[in-house]
């Protein structure tokens, strides 16, 4: 019997509804179906409670499933990664989304839910960034990791910043801009992209550095080898706070004089793939939705 959870907002009356479908979908299949204790009074009160289901904190439940089912959009499915990765567990992405670039399903394709028990499915490896926040003294004061992307900027200021690029304690370059974007190949699909960073295969063993918007002729994108030890620090005069986003979610105050660490991390995040077609199919389809 396979333990699955159904991870969705169910906040949303939609989504809470659509995860109670594929919910009743599962059990089809006699799978057993974990889901958040902070939603079980929502589905009580929705008179859709099952006795198959079982409710679990939040920690517990990414610790106990074999599969995670996330609907929602790539933001969705990027908290879900974090969650997962540390407990290897393999995510499969329903899209309820705008673009849902990341997921796998639709709505409308539930049936191709049965090739999850037949074992007609791959995994397909993501790598992931760690990412570490040191005071000018050298003391490490946060750390996280990310599946797409770690972004330095002025936060929801739209003002020109001054970071300073090392790798392996090499300087690569001074940028005057309004960020930097560190991105992993999964990442280069999303904001990279719209900076104009380059696509690139998620299967790649690298580690792109966009400047956002830069004050400069001459800068450009920076693509490293996936062992690289990436340095980014703050030299900006002006501003006494910049501000460190992880994967779109996570927020850090990067001061004066503090340097981000970005390494590959000893995770990764393994995406479920119910259907055939590689990363350019998926590209061409997702990309060119209106």
């Amino acid at each position: 019997m396979k333990r699955i959870a159904i991870i969705t907002n169910f906040n949303i009356y939609d989504k809470a509804n659509a995860a109670l479908e594929v919910a009743e979908e599962l059990l089809n299949y006699d799978a057993h179906i974990l889901l958040a204790t902070v939603n079980k009074d929502r589905i009580f009160r929705m008179h859709r409670n099952k006795k198959e289901y079982e409710y679990l904190p939040l920690d517990e439940l990414y610790a106990k499933a074999d599969i995670i089912i996330v609907l929602g959009g790539d933001g969705s499915l990027l908290d879900s990664a974090r969650r997962a990765a540390p407990h290897g567990k393999p995510l499969l992405g329903i899209n309820m989304g705008r673009l849902g670039y990341m997921t796998e399903l639709e709505m409308t394709d539930l049936a191709a839910l049965g090739k999850l028990f037949s074992g007609e499915y791959d995994l397909d490896e993501r790598s992931m960034l760690s990412v570490e926040v040191h005071s000018q003294g050298g003391g490490l004061r946060a750390e996280s990791y990310a599946l797409n992307d770690a972004v330095i900027s002025n936060g929801s200021i739209s003002r020109i910043v001054d970071l300073e690029l090392h790798e392996g304690g090499e300087r690569i370059s001074s940028y005057r801009a309004d960020g930097l974007i560190v991105s992993t190949p999964t990442g280069s699909t999303a904001y990279s992209m719209s900076a104009g960073g380059p696509i690139v295969d998620p299967h790649l063993a690298c580690i792109c550095v966009t400047p956002v918007c830069p004050h400069s002729l001459s800068a450009r994108p920076v693509v490293f080898r996936d062992d690289a030890v990436i340095e980014i620090k703050n030299t900006c005069q002006r501003e006494k706070m910049l501000y460190l986003t992880v994967d779109g979610r996570m927020n850090f105050e990067i001061y004066r004089g503090d340097c981000v660490k970005i390494t590959k991390s000893a995770m990764t995040t393994s995406l479920i793939r119910l259907h055939k077609g590689g990363f350019y199919t998926r590209l061409q389809q997702k990309m060119n939705r209106k």
